[in-house]
């Protein structure tokens, strides 16, 4: 998709006449980022070094998890909303498994920082925390409708094989087909997650998620960072989506995304902070390029349009919105220094971190 299709647009802003002594500003206009998957109160582990590998950490999130309030959760998510908010990312999918009520503080703490929010309210079964787990899927479904019918925007989020059975799954398949709804799930961060799906259902876990109906066109797949060909094969016939967190899955020691096989499947790509250990979509967006020509042995694997897309369309398709708010970037900003006009959207890219942005007034 070019730039002119993004509705991108460079634009001279002269911020007041000169008899108001005010000085030129320029700036980028561009459709803002779409985080497309965050555990917003994850963002209290950053700097911590507990947990030798992913299941290490895992208990001790799971412990933060254990803390969290509805109060908690409205001051915490406030604050990384808005931190988000001045980092570029206009809309974020909170993938949601603390309750109920912390979904409602989440929604107003989205409010407060003037992020439009999508509800990924998860369904967990099994596992986990006992505050994570629904009864039923039934129970799940209700939960759903009972967001949507205050005015929340939501979509299903089934949070992996580990923690969805098959029947599960299959509820959840049909009622994302009838509704049209979004469908986030998490499949193939780990090979012990493989190892486990594969032992329980003989179907590695994307196979498994095809074979219940979960693949739709709807669909994002969180990770997908150890996917074979075949799996990522029922992706792109799917028509859904990948959701790659490079700042996380660096962190965890998930593995690299395929990003080329990805590509060569037509399959669109977004991109989240997830775990927020970092919060800066350009990034994001580098660090998924960098994968990419590490694989490869080859640079411009993504044209920086292309990249810019992955960072707000695709994310916008990912979650089912069609209107998000805009992003200013500062061409004045010593990190673009001396960058000739036809080169912005690379540098930008390739050179400058999230401070390049306007912070909304």
């Amino acid at each position: 998709m070019g730039m002119d299709e993004r509705r991108s647009q460079l634009v001279s802003q002269d911020d007041a006449a000169t008899t108001q002594g005010f000085v030129l500003k320029r700036v980028l206009s561009l459709p803002g980022f779409v985080n497309a998957h965050s555990h917003t109160f994850q963002r209290v582990l950053r700097g911590r070094s507990e947990g030798d590998d992913f299941w290490g950490w895992r208990d001790v999130m799971l412990a933060t998890a254990a803390g969290q309030t509805p109060e908690s959760v409205r001051a915490l998510y406030a604050l990384t909303y808005r931190e988000m908010r001045a980092a570029g990312y206009t809309a974020v999918g909170e993938f949601h498994y603390l309750g109920l009520d912390e979904a409602r503080a989440a929604v107003a703490a989205a409010a407060d920082a003037e992020i439009e929010i999508v509800l990924l309210l998860a369904a967990y079964a099994r596992g986990g925390l006992a505050r994570f787990r629904q009864p039923s899927v039934a129970a799940y479904l209700q939960q759903v409708e009972s967001l949507a019918e205050a005015g929340v925007a939501v979509g299903l989020a089934p949070h992996s094989v580990r923690a969805c059975p098959r029947d599960w799954l299959e509820g959840i398949g049909r009622y994302a087909e009838a509704t049209g709804l979004p469908l986030h799930v998490h499949a193939d961060e780990q090979p012990r997650e493989i190892e486990e799906c594969a032992a329980e259902h003989g179907l590695r876990p994307i196979e498994l998620l095809a074979r219940c109906g979960c693949l739709l066109p709807t669909t994002t797949v969180i990770h997908a960072t150890h996917a074979d060909d075949a799996e990522l094969d029922l992706i792109g016939d799917s028509g859904g989506r990948v959701c790659a967190c490079p700042t996380t899955e660096a962190n965890l020691g998930d593995g690299f995304v395929p990003v080329e096989r990805i590509r060569d499947r037509g399959i669109g790509i977004c991109i989240g902070s997830d775990s927020n250990v970092r919060i800066d979509p350009l990034e994001e967006l580098r660090e998924l390029e960098g994968i990419a020509r590490r694989q490869n042995g080859r640079r411009s694997f993504c044209s920086a349009g292309t990249l810019l897309c992955f960072g707000a369309d695709e994310g916008a398709g990912a979650l089912g919105i069609s209107d998000w708010a805009p992003v200013e970037v500062d061409l004045t900003h010593r990190s673009l220094a001396g960058i000739e006009e036809r080169n912005v959207f690379s540098a930008l890219i390739d050179g400058c971190a999230a401070d390049v942005f306007v912070t909304p007034a």
